[in-house]
């Protein structure tokens, strides 16, 4: 299988079984979205749903959350990881809202990585999800599942692996596809002990056909 087909078998697979493929972080408005964001580095999204609700309620606006101090804000956010850097970045970020863009949240991936906690990743997610842009963020299950399956090659990075995806992915569906990566590296492909036997993709995944199938013939001789 050459990697174009790979990378078509892959699409087919998920607009088949995956046609609606959204973020599982909770929010109404692209205000809303950012907080969750920058929250949800390194920490679940469950968890950073548990947080939010009582965030966007005390701070519905960025101009109230411009206006907090680290030690009103603090208590909401202490049981997600690294709560004192996320802290000073949520203030942080709100205040530039307010004093450069009028307290709207920009629409492109350079004024958006000018933020505090706002990096090349968190923008992507954020002008996809919000104006469906062609832009890919990776994080680890998208650059695990991408690796494995042999979308990409040799991609030491996080940005190597977003230009070899957006090269080979129609550009109407990039913005889906980040989805459809991390929630199947999520549920499926997780990192330790991936649920190949329940994969779809089996047919085009370079590890299943590679590591797991040797395995299997391994034990079949024995």
């Amino acid at each position: 299988m050459t990697r174009k087909e790979r990378f078509q078998f892959c699409i087919n697979y998920f607009e088949e079984h995956f046609p609606i493929a959204e973020t599982e972080l909770e929010y109404k408005n692209p205000y809303q979205l950012l907080v969750a964001v920058i929250l949800s580095a390194q920490c679940t999204d469950k968890r950073v749903n548990l947080t939010t609700p009582a965030i966007f309620q005390k701070y519905p606006s960025a101009k109230e959350l411009s206006e907090a101090s680290f030690e009103e804000l603090f208590p909401y956010i202490k049981s997600i990881s690294y709560p004192n850097n996320k802290t000073k970045h949520l203030i942080g970020m709100a205040q530039m809202l307010i004093n450069n863009f009028g307290g709207e949240v920009p629409m492109t991936v350079e004024e958006l990585m000018k933020l505090p906690g706002v990096g090349r990743k968190t923008a992507n997610v954020i002008t996809s999800v919000v104006d469906k842009q062609p832009n890919m963020a990776v994080d680890t299950h998208v650059f695990r599942v991408a690796a494995r399956i042999g979308l990409t090659v040799n991609a030491k990075t996080p940005l190597a692996t977003e230009k070899q995806l957006i090269a080979f992915i129609p550009k109407e569906l990039i913005h889906k596809a980040h989805h459809w990566l991390i929630l199947h590296g999520r549920y499926i492909c997780v990192a330790r002990n991936p649920k190949c036997g329940e994969c779809g993709l089996k047919p085009a995944c370079k590890y299943y056909n590679t590591v797991i199938k040797k395995k299997i013939a391994e034990k079949t001789k024995l």
